[in-house]
């Protein structure tokens, strides 16, 4: 399947952010994770697969990221700015009967999307449990910070070393990623609660961020669950996170509309 089409919009502050589309029918947009791109959901086959479910899957670049720019000022990445980006693109899009969904990152900024007020009928929340969403622990935001402070003084053939050369040759921009990082904004429990959106919560079996996917669930009126197979890697291409996700968004039971 080639590759679909770049099209770009404008965040509320002016940068440039991209997406793309693949399939038509219902609205879904889909959230990639830290350091990728829209290709977290091409790449395996996913979107396409979704597509064919009859929907229309809208795949954005955060900013930093893939094709959207990656401004170097601080400034262009105040608090919260990715969760901006994510409803200046529904308002460009003009969506007001869709359903979103994010995978790692991705879902924490649809969390932060749903309570600040974006209302999809559906939501899927991906790779993460409660402990990410509240910002407990350092996790991987904690390594990328120590593979980057200095990429070039690691030991040879170390995890940081190799970690360093694999985002490097995939053209990430560690100022940029940095500035990501500093940006995201953790979200409490009480808020969670006003969530009135139907959620489903998919985490693989093997995924540390397991651990507190049911304490996800239960802070959010209207959660659920599903159990994937492997880690949180591999989790993400499995075809049962597919069928998961088509399934979710097909039963009309409890979904909010508007």
């Amino acid at each position: 399947m080639p590759s679909p089409e770049v099209s770009l919009f404008s965040g509320r502050d002016g940068v440039r952010l991209a997406y793309r589309e693949v399939g038509e029918g219902r609205p879904l947009v889909l959230l990639h994770g830290f350091s990728g791109d829209a290709a977290l959901w091409l790449a395996d086959g996913q979107a396409a697969a979704i597509a064919a479910k009859g929907h229309r899957v809208i795949l954005p670049d955060f900013r930093g990221h893939g094709s959207s720019t990656k401004p170097q000022d601080a400034s262009a990445y105040p608090p919260d700015v990715l969760t901006d980006d994510g409803l200046a693109l529904v308002e460009h899009l003009g969506l007001d009967d869709y359903d979103l969904g994010g995978y790692s990152l991705g879902a924490r900024i649809v969390v932060r999307m749903l309570v600040r007020g974006a209302t999809p009928g559906r939501a899927v929340v991906g790779g993460q449990g409660l402990r990410e969403v509240l910002g407990i622990g350092g996790g991987a935001g904690e390594f990328v910070r120590r593979v980057f402070a200095d990429p070039d003084a690691h030991e040879p053939g170390s995890r940081e070393a190799r970690a360093a050369e694999a985002f490097l040759a995939r053209g990430e921009d560690p100022v940029a990623l940095i500035h990501v990082l500093d940006s995201i904004v953790a979200t409490p429990v009480e808020p969670l609660g006003g969530v009135q959106v139907p959620t489903l919560v998919a985490v693989g079996s093997d995924d540390e961020r397991a651990v507190s996917a049911d304490d996800l669930v239960a802070a959010l009126p209207h959660g659920t669950r599903a159990v994937l197979p492997g880690d949180h890697r591999t989790a993400v291409s499995a075809p049962e996170f597919v069928a998961a996700i088509v399934d979710f968004l097909a039963d009309p039971a409890g979904r909010k509309s508007g």
